[in-house]
């Protein structure tokens, strides 16, 4: 017998005395049984309580938690699950116990799936809409006794369940009492006629990980069941407010508030309405009669928006009722203006990013406290937009936007990317309306009222058809006082905004240019920050600033999505799909895209996306005389709360800084400022930074907490790649001298140094000053064109399509050595017959040690050869040289394309700093722009790497091929990588960028490419002493 229909037939003959069908998880038209209505979601606190004021709902005598401890039954397969267990008298003593909210994977049932465009089952069921598979759809069941409050007796009682997956049917006492769908929007049962108050009530409910429901919730992400947020129960009065809607305008040139409040009422009685502002004091009232509009007007309120979100707070309380409803109010007003989205009537950037509901340790199960540290971060990056990718979240996060001030996208539970987008897709099957229709209906009941709320979106990567044209208008007719979006619309569907994912630059300057724009054109995804990524961000911005029509975009994504668990030999890592076995789906790291890492420490990218987003751009107007242009790029406050920080730098090193505390620029104005930083002479490079911070805390921001920053070249230094003759007074010329008559080895001499080069390769194998190892056992100077791949690389292919540049042949056909102009000439040429190229190295050696190396390459001209990943040296130095001191960008690791937020600077670091734990390794650690750099030992013994021009530059604790993953992606975690016995200096020429278009085919930029071609590459090793502070 078919094991989906055997599990239907099971579930009848258990319980057909609570009359439900039990086909509801396979109905697509049955997305609920009993649920009560979806309201704003505002809590009803009892008249007086100190606890409406915070709107903290925990404390109300109207709130029952019903998080903790459950007794928790897990099933393999579906027919499987017990189907008496509601009956009192069940007997759950063999039973676990489970944490509610608790996910199961993390928990020890069953095993979590990451998977992107398919759904969990596809290595084993084939996709059949609304059926899914009994085999593997585990099956969780609860069971808890709640003791009800007495004083709750003639009121009605109500379950809350924030968040199930994917499902939820609920006994109280025995009774059956409903069923519901949807796993991230909250479901309520009125239990009123279940429930004894005084009394304890047993509380029963079973969770299928996946039902008929499952196909619009195919979204990129780990693929967890449970229940993910609090549950609760809540008392109201029988005559009472259902429902309180907000709708804040502005008028008479958006001076003016408007508020208009919609009241569903269970009888008629006055409601009393108080507006009152942050301190406390009344700003108007009114008083309802009976179920709909009331309109309150406010003569010039605080506004809300991201920049300044200034919040009141209306009371609704009805006579004859002991309850209080507090609602946040947002003054604002959005428009639509052909080509230009307004918030207050201007044309904001919303320079934002999308946000999984996703912890480390918890799943979906997201405490208030990472939340608010999410916000915190996202105001320190300069994130002033957040999408909700790709469902509603809890709805604290909502009431934190509100307050803190961030513009949201508010997107329905919707995505069926499994389907496709052709006539299969389930935008076009009828079956699937009322899903669809209900998703977006109950997101906009219950988000509602937040001011923080700019755009609904329908869902994501769903097709397009009927099913959404039909809940895009009826969101229009609902509320037209806020924009919809659709990515699926395209620019001629029924969107508002022309929102498309990972469109490239060149699409992006061609809408822009078009004559017949309607729409603004906002990414709904773009910038993807997969791994060591975000190179070219710059010139996104470059064009958003450019053209009016393109008013930002929400980088994917904000966190890593990967669960922290342990791995070989108990090594703490960030697990990913295909981690946890071998037969699921997977499609491996591809959930690892984030701005930060899942405990939230700031990726290094992350730096480049605060520089990007910052709201002042300082350009200069007259340098020599210390004048500089400052543009204020906020929509709505001036920069009076600012102070303006600078320092001059000469070589690195401050010399001068001073404050400015007075730089009242107005919002999308510029002004010129004299900074007084003095005469510029002498020798060397001298630089200026200026910050501008804080002068008070804001938020969650501190004091002094810089939010825009700038770096001017005042003066140019001189940088020379040569080597001397060393001159001593009264002492004689140190000269070096060749050894040529060792088989293996050329040596070169002199009076405190030794170096050799292997006769088989060429190569500098000895560098000995001092009796001090320069290069460490079996290491070698050598020619470098690799790196270990990015997930940007791997995802174009370049593991394969450079593959020849990993470890080209280069077979030595020429060694020599002679005496010239006091110094030592080793020359050494290669052929490299796999790229077509020539290869020349020489060195120069004076007679302290100094070499001046040259790598020349030349190629066949109109060879059929790939670009490389770099062009440049490595160079295995002892353990030991584990101190650098350099001047060049920094202190983070940064790249061609990704350098700009990053300072020249002179900075002192460690080996062991340099490494990023990228969850899945990769290239890490370079810094770009060097002037030189130093690797020392503990005693500040070691070599200085110089260049005629800026090079950059790198050195690990870890060798290239221990950071690659070869041909394709394994399951590698960086803390697993096994550290080398030496330090690894990687100096180039140049490395190519990183990129950001998308992870799966496009490269960097062509500018920060290297194509095949001839390069030259000149640089010094100096043997320095003594040289840490």
């Amino acid at each position: 017998m078919n094991r989906t229909l055997l599990t239907s037939i099971l579930g009848l003959a258990a319980i057909s005395a609570s009359a439900q069908s039990f086909n509801e998880w396979l109905d697509p038209e049955v997305n609920a049984v009993n649920r009560a209505p979806m309201h704003a979601a505002n809590f009803a606190f009892r008249n007086g309580e100190n606890a409406a004021l915070s709107q903290e709902r925990q404390k109300s005598a109207n709130y029952l938690s019903l998080n903790g401890t459950w007794k928790f039954n897990w099933v393999n397969d579906a027919d499987q699950r017990p189907t008496d267990f509601w009956k009192k008298d069940f007997n759950d003593k063999g039973w676990d116990n489970i944490q509610v909210p608790g996910i199961w994977e993390l928990n020890g049932y069953g095993d979590p799936i990451y998977v992107n465009t398919q759904y969990a089952w596809q290595s084993f069921f084939k996709n059949n809409p609304p059926l899914v598979p009994t085999e593997n759809n585990h099956v969780g069941t609860y069971r808890r006794e709640i003791f009800v409050p007495a004083d709750w007796k003639g009121k009605e009682i109500f379950a809350h369940f924030g968040s199930v997956t994917s499902n939820i049917y609920l006994w109280v006492n025995g009774k059956y009492v409903g069923y519901s769908e949807d796993s991230k929007l909250e479901t309520e049962f009125n239990l009123t006629p279940y429930l004894i108050p005084g009394k304890e009530n047993l509380i029963c409910f079973q969770i299928f990980r996946w039902c008929d429901g499952s196909y619009l919730e195919d979204q990129d992400f780990f693929r967890f069941s449970g229940v993910a947020r609090d549950s609760y129960l809540f008392a109201r009065d029988k005559k009472r407010i259902a429902d309180i809607r907000v709708t804040p305008d502005l008028e008479n040139n958006y001076t003016d508030g408007i508020l208009n409040i919609d009241l569903s009422l269970t009888a008629n009685a006055p409601v009393d309405l108080i507006l009152k502002d942050a301190a406390g004091n009344t700003v108007a009232n009114a008083t309802a009669s009976k179920s709909g509009r009331t309109v309150m007007k406010v003569n010039n309120p605080l506004k809300w928006t991201a920049e300044t979100p200034n919040l009141y707070t209306l009371t609704a309380s009805m006579k004859g009722s002991d309850e209080v409803i507090p609602v946040n109010v947002g003054f604002r007003k959005i428009e639509l203006t052909g080509k230009q989205i307004l918030v207050n009537g201007k044309p904001v950037l919303f320079k934002g990013a999308n946000r999984h509901e996703l912890d480390p340790d918890g799943g979906y199960v997201v405490s208030p406290e990472r939340m608010l540290q999410d916000i915190e971060l996202m105001k320190k990056l300069n994130i002033n937009a957040v999408r909700t990718c790709h469902y509603p979240d809890d709805p604290l996060w909502y009431d934190l936007c509100d307050k803190y001030g961030i513009y949201v996208v508010a997107e329905a539970n919707i995505e069926s990317h499994g389907m496709g987008y052709g006539e299969e897709t389930l935008a076009k099957n009828p079956a699937y309306k009322k899903a669809h229709m209900e998703r977006n209906q109950r997101n906009v009941q219950r988000n509602f009222n937040h001011p923080s709320i700019i755009f609904w979106s329908l869902g994501n990567e769903a097709g397009y058809g009927p099913n959404f044209t039909d809940a895009y208008e009826w969101i229009k007719k609902e509320d037209p006082s806020r924009a919809v979006q659709y990515e699926q619309a395209r620019a001629d569907g029924m969107t508002d905004i022309f929102c498309p994912m990972y469109y490239g630059y060149d699409g992006m300057q061609k809408y822009a240019e078009k004559s017949d724009i309607t729409k603004p054109l906002i990414q709904c995804e773009y910038a993807h920050a997969m791994g060591n990524s975000l190179g070219g961000f710059k010139e996104y911005w470059d064009l958003i600033r450019k053209y009016p029509s393109l008013q930002g975009g929400f980088i994917w994504d904000f966190v890593d999505q990967a669960v922290r668990t342990k791995g070989k030999d108990g090594v703490e890592i960030y697990a990913y799909g295909g981690d946890f076995n071998d037969y699921d789906g997977s499609d491996n790291n591809f959930c690892v895209n984030g701005i930060v890492s899942p405990d939230r420490v700031p990726n290094p990218h992350a730096d480049e996306i605060s520089y990007y987003y910052q709201n002042i751009w300082t350009t200069p107007a007259d340098l020599a005389s210390g004048k500089l242009k400052v543009y204020n790029e906020n929509f709505f406050r001036d920069l009076s709360d600012l102070n303006l920080d600078w320092v001059v730098l000469n070589n690195g090193v401050p010399v001068r800084s001073g404050r400015i505390d007075n730089i009242n620029v107005a919002p999308g104005k510029t002004e010129s400022i004299s900074i007084p930083y003095g005469e510029i002479s002498g020798e060397g490079e001298w630089l200026l930074n200026v910050d501008y911070t804080l002068k008070n805390a804001e938020g969650l921001l501190p004091a002094g907490h810089s939010i825009a920053r700038e770096q001017f070249l005042l003066k140019e230094g001189k940088s020379c790649a040569c080597v001397k003759t060393p001159v001593q007074p009264n002492m004689a010329t140190p000269v070096a001298s060749i050894v040529n008559n060792q088989r293996n080895h050329l040596i070169v001499n002199g009076d405190n140094f030794s170096i050799e080069f292997n006769r088989y390769n060429g190569f500098m194998s000895k560098y000995v000053v001092d009796g001090t190892e320069m290069i460490a056992e079996e290491g070698m100077l050598t020619p470098n064109f690799w790196r270990a791949p990015t997930d940007n690389d791997y995802g174009a292919n370049l593991q394969n399509k450079f593959r020849a540049w990993k470890k080209p042949t280069m077979k030595l056909t020429s060694l020599k050595a002679e005496e010239k102009d006091g110094m030592i000439l080793v020359n050494a040429d290669y052929d490299m017959p796999d790229v077509k190229a020539k290869l020349a190295m020489t060195y120069v050696i004076n007679g302290v040690g100094d070499v001046k190396v040259t790598e020349a390459l030349t190629t066949e001209k109109g060879a059929d050869v790939s670009g490389m990943f770099r062009f440049g040296m490595q160079m295995q130095m002892p353990l030991a040289f584990s101190n650098i001191q350099y001047y060049g960008r920094g202190p983070i690791e940064n790249y061609i394309d990704r350098n700009h937020s990053t300072r020249i600077g002179l900075y002192d670091q460690t080996v062991s700093e340099q490494f990023y734990p990228y969850i899945r390794p990769q290239e890490t650690g370079t810094k770009t722009d060097v002037r030189y750099w130093k690797q020392l030992d503990n005693a500040g013994n070691g070599l200085e790497f110089k260049a005629a021009v800026p090079f950059s530059a790198s050195a690990l604790n870890y060798s290239i091929d221990s950071l690659d993953d070869g041909v394709s992606k394994g399951q590698s975690h960086s803390p697993e990588v096994k550290k080398a016995d030496y330090t690894n200096l990687l100096i180039d020429k140049i490395q190519m960028g990183l990129g950001c278009e998308d992870s799966w085919g496009r490269t960097a930029r062509p500018e920060y490419l290297v194509p095949y071609g001839d390069y030259t590459f000149t640089f010094v090793m100096h043997p320095v002493f003594h040289q840490l502070k």
